[in-house]
Order: C-alpha cells, then sequence, then structure tokens
C-alpha cells in the first residue's frame, strides 16, 4: 500500500484544501502504480506541526518574514559560485563552512 506523509505548517492550509491535496496526491499515486485498483489503498497522512517545530537555515520560522529573508541569502550565495560545481565536494571548496 502507497504511504503520503505531508508534513505542514499549522494553520496555512484549510480543511478543504488539505482534502483537496490529498486526493490529488491519491491520483498522482494511483496514476504511477499504473492502475484504478490501487485507489483504494492510497494512503495520505497529512500531519501539520506548530511553528515552533519548523527552522530555516538553522533559524526559527517566522513565516514569510523567514521566506524572504532565506531566499535573499539564497540568491547572495548563489551569486558567490563560480561555475558549475557538480559535488558536494566541488560546492565545499568554492564556499566552505562558515567558522565562527
Amino acid at each position: 500500500m502507497p504511504f503520503v506523509n505531508v508534513k505542514l505548517v499549522d494553520g496555512v492550509f484549510t480543511s478543504e484544501e488539505k482534502h483537496a491535496m490529498a486526493k490529488d496526491l491519491t491520483d498522482v499515486m494511483v496514476k504511477y502504480e499504473g492502475s484504478e485498483a490501487f485507489r483504494e489503498v492510497v494512503w495520505v497522512l497529512i500531519e501539520e506541526l506548530h511553528t515552533d517545530g519548523w527552522h530555516i537555515g538553522g533559524r526559527p520560522f517566522a513565516g514569510p518574514k523567514s521566506l524572504m529573508e532565506n531566499l535573499g541569502n539564497s540568491k547572495k550565495i548563489y551569486e558567490m559560485i563560480d561555475g558549475n560545481p557538480a559535488s558536494r565536494e566541488e560546492f565545499s571548496a568554492i564556499l566552505p563552512p562558515h567558522k565562527k
């Protein structure tokens, strides 16, 4: 039986949106399983976690403010990369870990 586990920030989606999401995820699993017969055995678990449990970039999640801050940080890092690193080692050579 396929089991799909979705974790969301608490309170972002309505009940109707979560039900629609579960239906759409079930449709995707049926498509990839290859038979409508699988529909009744697809399990979708949607878990909502309190914002205290979410962290992005090692910092507590603060909603849209956090997302915008992290997008800005990602852009800065992207702009610091020279070339096209294709492995963890190549990334580490270009941008070594931050030293405190």
